[in-house]
């Protein structure tokens, strides 16, 4: 018998831009992404694979899209989306509804990076901050990129900041 309860790998994150070259212009020299797929066009077309499987999750109401694949270094896969009568301002950041709020990427040079997404017209939300003061020195960062979708930084792994006895001096 197959153990059906084990941990899922994550494969990918899509991200709704609104202008599909600066996005990956951004993402490419501010987080190192590499583009595995440049910009296309997607047409509602039933008579594709892809056109019909993007109709069966956007339903009908709209006619072409771009979208663009990156990677990470890890092998995780970022889609940027970028569809032309979407709208172009990200909603209000809103941790208290339900839905994803954010993600997280690890820099081990937090404020470099930090620095880095600033210089190219996105923002830090906040100082950065040590997870755990005196114990380890784990730190993270909440930031905008220019498009206002909000991401993490974390300096060390998910792993290793949470776990008890990861870190003794």
């Amino acid at each position: 018998m197959i153990n059906s309860n084990y941990p899922r790998s994550f494969s990918h994150i899509g991200i709704t831009v609104p202008d599909i070259e600066k996005a990956v212009d951004f993402y490419s020299q501010v987080m190192g992404w590499y583009l595995i797929m440049p910009p296309s066009k997607v047409l509602k077309e039933s008579e594709t694979a892809i056109g019909q499987m993007c109709i069966d999750v956007f339903g009908t109401d709209w006619e072409a899209f771009e979208i663009a694949h990156m990677s990470t270094s890890d092998g995780i896969g970022i889609e940027l989306f970028a569809f032309p009568h979407g709208m172009k301002e990200a909603p209000e950041f809103n941790p208290f509804n339900t839905g994803l709020f954010h993600f997280c990427v690890q820099d081990p040079e937090i404020e470099a990076l930090t620095q880095k997404i600033v210089a190219h017209g996105g923002k830090q939300r906040m100082p950065i901050r040590e997870y755990y003061p005196n114990e380890k020195p784990y730190k993270m960062v909440y930031v905008e990129d220019p498009f206002g979708i909000v991401f993490e930084i974390y300096t060390h792994s998910y792993e290793l900041t949470y776990s008890s006895g990861a870190y003794q001096e």
